[in-house]
């Protein structure tokens, strides 16, 4: 037995020893597991393991699904649906690779997070800092596109919200467009694009910029603990960094290496729950261009871009849109360079405290609101939320029949009755203490505010029956409006 187990050992340590002396494999791997990181280097510092960990199951959950998916725009849809569906395990690896996609950008938000409030950007790691900005530009194009691959209604309208901003480009505006799509229009084109962009050009960039961003590390090592009262000098930071840590330092593996991996664990068994609690992302309803009464909303790492679009005035959405990203990204990249040197601390840093703060309750408060979208219709008000009784109780005929036509023409969908309905427009509960019968009529024939016009959508009949039911709402112990008036504003976007 002895006899076998040298044997069996042998032959393993020659095969490991043929391996590395051609491949190399080990003199490449050795030098990043046993390179020193500071002692203090501790639970902070393992928002970047775990980025990488949710960017590997992208990469291997997306193979997966590349050889079942059908980069076509007559199949994507169908292709998805059969995933979901017939394929074993199919609808996982789908959830895996949604939820995976949302916590890498969560991860790395984190990871910055904590770079800008520990000044880990500081001399000589401005370039750490600038290709973290890159790979977190990559990773949300990436989690764009990866929405774009659903091909369904949200994509669509997604695509051509995106076409519209595209097009508002000084100049180029429309040959931008133009590449983006394909063409002029989304079609079968712009798909194909955005399957390269998401299976081949972002993976790869995103392969080389972690490989830089790695290298980078190994070149300049870890950065210690923010300390108060040790201030970066580049005039000899290097040096006194370099004996620190070969007096203080410890090796990454096993060290550092294990609260990594226990993290890396804990990440782990919450994306495999979520992914099997709540299932993949979409798709929705199938892409339908003559479909206008839709309500397109992105992922979520978009969605506080969808908040603060909806709070713009329309006079200065243009300039807004394509200014501020150019500045957000600018800024993003001055970082470094406009505090190179100076205290690392946060507590000696309260501006900076303060900036990632507001940055953080800002996108927080604009997911919010992206997400409850009281300005947006509740496209589906008209066909799941009945008119509250107390509204039609005793009414005549012709009040009653306005209700009917209220509700089928879709007026839910921005109006509250009872608390229940769209917010985009005014609650109607007591429009008729506000409005008398020939505004109502003005007002729901013509239009006005964000209201369309319904003149030319109903019959004298209907605009009659429909004035008087809203005649009917309001308070029994107040009188309805008399004196004509100015029209009850709408709200605007």
């Amino acid at each position: 037995m002895n006899a076998i187990v040298r044997a069996v050992t042998s032959a393993v340590t020659g095969a490991i020893a043929w391996l590395e002396s051609r491949s190399g494999v080990g003199a490449f791997v050795r030098p990043m597991m046993t390179h020193r990181v500071p002692r203090n280097a501790k639970w902070w510092y393992v928002f970047g393991s775990a980025t990488l960990m949710f960017f590997t199951i992208q990469v291997v959950t997306g193979v997966c699904l590349g050889t079942m998916y059908a980069p076509s725009a007559a199949e994507a849809w169908e292709s998805l649906r059969y995933i979901d569906t017939v394929v074993p395990a199919g609808w996982m690896i789908r959830a895996l690779h949604g939820w995976s996609s949302n916590a890498m950008v969560v991860m790395m938000a984190i990871h910055m997070i904590q770079v800008f409030l520990h000044a880990s950007y500081k001399y000589p790691r401005e370039l750490n800092w600038i290709t973290g900005v890159f790979l977190l530009l990559t990773v949300l194009a990436l989690a764009f596109t990866g929405q774009v691959m659903r091909w369904d209604q949200d994509a669509y309208w997604g695509l051509g919200i995106g076409a519209s901003i595209t097009d508002r480009i000084p100049v180029f505006g429309s040959q931008i467009r133009d590449l983006m799509l394909g063409g002029p229009i989304i079609g079968g084109e712009t798909l194909n694009r955005f399957f390269a962009l998401h299976v081949f050009i972002l993976p790869g960039a995103a392969i080389g910029l972690v490989g830089l961003h790695l290298a980078l590390i190994m070149r300049h090592g870890i950065s210690e603990m923010p300390k108060r009262g040790e201030p970066v000098d580049p005039a000899t930071y290097t040096e006194a960094y370099e004996a620190r840590i070969k007096k203080d330092g410890v090796p990454f593996h096993p060290d550092a290496s294990q609260r990594d991996m226990v993290f890396c664990g804990a990440c782990l068994i919450a994306l495999v729950v979520l992914a099997a609690v709540y299932g993949p992302f979409g798709p929705g309803g199938e892409p339908d261009p003559t479909l206008i009464d839709t309500n397109p909303r992105p992922d979520y790492p978009f969605m506080w871009i969808f908040g603060a679009v909806s709070l713009l005035p329309p006079s200065s959405e243009t300039v807004v849109m394509l200014v501020t990203p150019v500045l957000l990204v600018g800024g993003l990249l001055l970082v470094p360079f406009l505090g190179k040197a100076g205290e690392r601390a946060p507590s000696r840093r309260p501006a900076m405290v303060l900036v990632a703060a507001f940055s953080v309750i800002a996108i927080a408060s604009l997911t919010w609101e992206g997400m409850t979208s009281p300005w947006s219709p509740v496209m589906n008000a008209w066909s799941s939320l009945p008119t509250p009784g107390h509204f039609v109780r005793g009414r005549s005929p012709l009040e009653t029949q306005g209700a009917i036509v209220f509700q089928y023409a879709q007026c839910r969908n921005c109006h509250e009755l009872g608390g229940l309905g769209g917010k985009r427009g005014p609650s109607l509960d007591e429009i008729a203490t506000q409005m008398t019968p020939e505004q109502l009529t003005r007002q729901v024939s013509q239009g006005g505010g964000n209201m369309p016009a319904y003149g030319k959508n109903l019959s004298s009949a209907q605009m009659s029956a429909v004035v008087a039911f809203l005649s009917t709402l309001k308070p029994s112990d107040e009188a309805a409006a008399e004196i004509p008036g100015a029209l009850l504003p709408l709200p605007t976007r």
